[in-house]
């Protein structure tokens, strides 16, 4: 096995901790001239800023006096928006070192995930996956049948992947803009799998991990039983805010930053290519290793297929950039086939991690795996027009039976990130079970529990009749009126 890789020296214990500046702060809050009292309504706009995820918890607020100059009015005013914070539950203070944002005691958990929940005759908007048509299955496994036969006198195990499929998905990549050679290349059992096998090698328990908010659920979760400390940024209606990303990787020096860049999950926003620039410089200068997702880039419903990642690092500086795919959003989940693109002397390192929980992926999976790539250029065309039809018909369902609710039309993936108006979501995905739809509310989506509960993901992976049913259902369920929920609610002087 090739030398470890060696983790940088640096005391992660004694980081400096988290601060939002004023003048960030100011540029997210509004005029508070002709607002009265000014206060409240600046308390107001904080506090909702932190439930919608745009302001993260354990962050320190500016100094009143510099926010007061930042925004033009009197430090009593400021105080006085603290103080209410403070009694609220939004903030508490630490003597002698300033103001930190949280969430009210006795927050509810975020969302009771339904995916374990055992089949029944329930429309599944939980997951955001769509299924393999039959024919093209049947044609894959007629096409692998003799392929396999070559196979049979081996012992089967390959803990780097298949060789066949490694080229395949090396090929896959430098066609797409980045040059990569097989010995780059680790198959595994899954995008999941990948995370986790970089973060058990690359970290540790009390390292910080640098995240989006909201982000994929099973990664956080991932990340959670590694005893990762998540650090998180904010993914808005508007996109990334590359300030806070940059000032993050200064401040914080995460170990890892794990990014979803191409059709987010769950906003379906796609990241310009100057700001994953600007990432990729900020990384190198912390020592960053970035952990890129790109399970939904073959999705572009709208606009060309984006190059990878690492493409845009300059030379050396993807040495220190990890991308992590698989079949389960393009193709199907069923294969569990994943890959990681990393350098080959850290691929090394990883199979050998891999070697202790499993010594190979399935070699019939992975060689449908490769029969499916083989067929790229004729399926994923197919696979994208049933996604268009299938996501114009949510939006003219929602459009009709739920006018009230709002979203941005995502230039690709496979989901909505809907608007409710209102902190309904998990009374409502718990309330909808009960009309036949299984559903996630936005909190499940979040790092910390309490916000996003005025958001809603919907995928339109299922066909537009069940489409149409489900949002029929939901606004059954909200006709019907919700019950009291848990989860954390608005204070009556928040809106």
């Amino acid at each position: 096995m090739a030398d470890s890789i060696p983790f940088r020296p640096v005391d992660r214990v004694h980081q400096a901790e988290r601060t939002l500046g004023s003048r960030q702060l100011a540029a997210m809050l509004p005029d508070p001239a002709g607002m009265k009292p000014a206060y409240r309504h600046l308390a107001q706009a904080v506090s909702t800023l932190i439930l919608d995820g745009r302001i993260a918890l354990h962050v320190r607020l500016p100094a009143e006096r510099e926010l007061a100059v930042a925004l033009n009015t009197s430090r009593p005013t400021v105080t006085a928006a603290y103080d209410l914070l403070r009694e609220s539950g939004y903030a508490h203070s630490r003597q002698g070192s300033g103001t930190w944002t949280t969430l009210p005691e006795g927050t509810a958990p975020s969302g009771i995930t339904r995916v374990l929940a055992p089949p029944d005759t329930a429309i599944d908007l939980a997951r955001a996956a769509p299924g393999l048509p039959e024919e093209t299955l049947v044609d894959a496994l007629r096409w692998i049948t003799p392929r396999l036969a070559e196979h049979a006198h081996t012992p089967g195990y390959h803990p780097y992947g298949l060789a066949e499929l490694r080229a395949a998905i090396a090929e896959r990549f430098t066609q797409r803009g980045l040059a990569t050679v097989p010995e780059q290349i680790l198959v595994t059992s899954g995008a999941q799998h990948a995370l986790t096998l970089v973060i058990g090698l690359l970290s540790g328990p009390g390292d910080r991990v640098m995240v989006e908010n909201p982000s994929y659920p099973n990664a956080l979760d991932a990340m959670r039983r590694a005893r990762l400390r998540p650090v998180s940024v904010p993914v808005t209606d508007s996109g990334w805010d590359i300030e806070i990303i940059e000032s993050t990787l200064r401040q914080m020096v995460p170990q890892l930053a794990f990014l979803i860049a191409d059709f987010h999950n769950p906003t379906g926003l796609l990241m310009p290519d100057h700001e994953r620039v600007r990432i990729l410089r900020a990384a190198q200068r912390s020592g960053t290793w970035l952990v890129i997702d790109e399970t939904l880039a073959d999705l572009a419903l709208d606009v060309p297929t984006p190059p990878p990642f690492a493409s845009h690092a300059t030379p050396g500086g993807a040495d220190q950039v990890i991308t992590i795919g698989s079949m389960s959003k393009t193709y199907w989940g069923g294969l569990r086939i994943g890959w990681l693109r990393a350098p080959s002397q850290l691929v090394t390192e990883l199979a050998g991690q891999r070697i202790a929980n499993d010594l190979g992926g399935s070699v019939v999976d992975q060689f449908l795996a490769l029969a499916l790539l083989a067929r790229t250029k004729e399926l994923v065309p197919l696979r994208l027009e049933q996604m268009r039809e299938q996501r114009a018909a949510l939006t003219a369902a929602l459009a009709e039976h739920i006018p009230q609710w709002t979203w941005q039309l995502p230039p690709g993936g496979l989901s909505l990130w809907v608007d409710l108006g209102e902190p309904i979501a998990s009374a409502l995905a718990e309330h909808a079970l009960t009309y036949g739809v299984r559903i996630e509310g936005g909190a499940y989506f979040a790092t910390d529990p309490g916000i996003f509960e005025q958001r809603l993901r919907i995928p339109y992976t299922t066909p537009p009749d069940t489409l149409r049913e489900a949002v029929h259902r939901m606004a059954a369920a909200l006709a019907d009126g919700l019950p009291p929920s848990s989860a954390t609610r608005r204070p009556h002087w928040v809106a």
